[in-house]
């Protein structure tokens, strides 16, 4: 006897992306909202691709438990390219209050094939092969270890157990996940459970050969954790290792890039790693940090550069804050000014190059200004 599952969780449909993007460039929030949806779809379309027995969602199906109605309805769209079994748990973002959007779900006439697991308790599918022990959470923060209901959960002889559960694993995640919600670290083997399927965690990592995080399918986030995948987990029989295939499914790509300029090659280098991100580039989101020390042409070659890759990705934040621009002769020699302003270029020149006058980054900014009008009126050859 062998099942097949797709582990999935974290969807977080209706997500906000709150400060993603700009009015003046389109609703970027919004096709991140969208694409979410389209990725569920996408995860319904691996499901039929590799028969598999059923589809279980970690926790964390709804961003809150107030997303609308029409993002309920279009989440249950999203599931109809699979006709198997999908089996949705509750997570911090959306627990099984009395009135959530699991109780909202539920008087939407749900299709046949869509199973909420808001008890603790066993389901039997695939003919009975097969059986899920959920641990739903029923508010946003459990004190206790909810899991440790599993260990008595019984099953009948021959049924190959998968727990199901959102929370963190004790002393196991490289750093803290968001909810308090603690796991034990061993509760596949003391629930003696063939796999558990776990959420919370937002990227795909295994915590022992049993029990895994399969992460976001959509990646919503700067960080670098193996976002966007599935799991395909093909158990051989009660008792069987797991084996475990992740399979990207995610559309959009999240970077945290940091890079020292300080010559013009730092610069060529930086378009290289930019090319290197992969086209279409429009699915790329980034988050730039640049530090180090460069004149002002070099600067204003940099910027020209980043509003360029800026309208090419979905996304470009920027943090300069850490780039010092100190003028050269040959940056304010390129000035071509008279009279008073060539007075206050020579006097802010004296400024910025004195390290002990607190007037000193002032005066660097002020020439800053002064050259990128100058570029910009066109009296400056870039």
């Amino acid at each position: 006897m062998s099942v097949k599952i797709l582990h999935s969780a974290d969807w977080q449909i209706g997500k906000a992306f709150a400060g993603i993007g700009d009015v003046n460039e389109g609703d970027k929030a919004a096709e991140l909202r969208t694409q979410r949806l389209k990725t569920v779809h996408r995860v319904a379309e691996v499901a039929v691709e590799h028969d598999v027995d059923a589809v279980l969602v970690a926790g964390d199906v709804f961003e809150t438990n107030a997303v609308s109605d029409e993002s309920l309805r279009r989440t249950i769209q999203a599931l109809s390219a699979y006709q198997g079994q999908w089996l949705l748990l509750p997570g911090n973002h959306d627990a099984a209050l009395a009135e959530s959007a699991w109780t909202r779900l539920h008087r939407l006439n749900l299709p046949g094939n869509v199973k909420l697991l808001t008890r603790p308790e066993p389901v039997l599918i695939a003919d009975h092969q097969l059986a899920i022990l959920p641990a739903p959470l029923t508010r946003r923060h459990e004190a206790v270890d909810i899991t440790e209901a599993m260990d008595a959960m019984q099953t009948p002889k021959g049924t190959v157990r998968i727990g199901i559960a959102h929370g963190s694993i004790s002393n196991r995640l490289p750093e803290r996940s968001e909810a308090l919600n603690e796991i034990a670290e061993d509760r596949a083997d003391r629930a003696r459970l063939d796999y558990l399927a776990l959420g919370d965690w937002h990227g795909t990592l295994k915590i022992s050969p049993r029990t895994w995080y399969a992460g976001t399918p959509e990646p919503d986030r700067f960080k670098e954790n193996s976002p966007g995948n599935v799991l395909l987990v093909t158990i051989e029989g009660p008792g069987a290792a797991p084996q475990v295939e992740p399979i990207a499914v995610g559309h959009f790509r999240w970077h945290q890039i940091k890079i020292e300029i300080h010559r013009h090659r730092d610069l060529q280098a930086l378009g290289v790693l930019f090319e290197q991100l992969g086209r279409p580039y429009d699915r790329h989101l980034v988050n730039l940090t640049v530090s180090g020390t460069v004149d002002l042409a070099l600067r204003e070659e940099l910027c020209r550069f980043l509003d360029e890759w800026r309208a090419r990705f979905h996304l470009l934040r920027l943090s300069m804050s850490q780039l010092v621009a100190i003028p050269s002769d040959d940056d304010l020699d390129r000035i071509d000014t008279l009279g008073f302003i060539r007075t206050a270029v020579n006097q802010l020149r004296g400024l910025a190059g004195d390290s002990s006058n607190p007037q000193r980054d002032s005066a660097r900014l002020a020439l800053q200004i002064l050259y990128t009008e100058h570029v910009r009126a066109g009296r400056v050859e870039p």
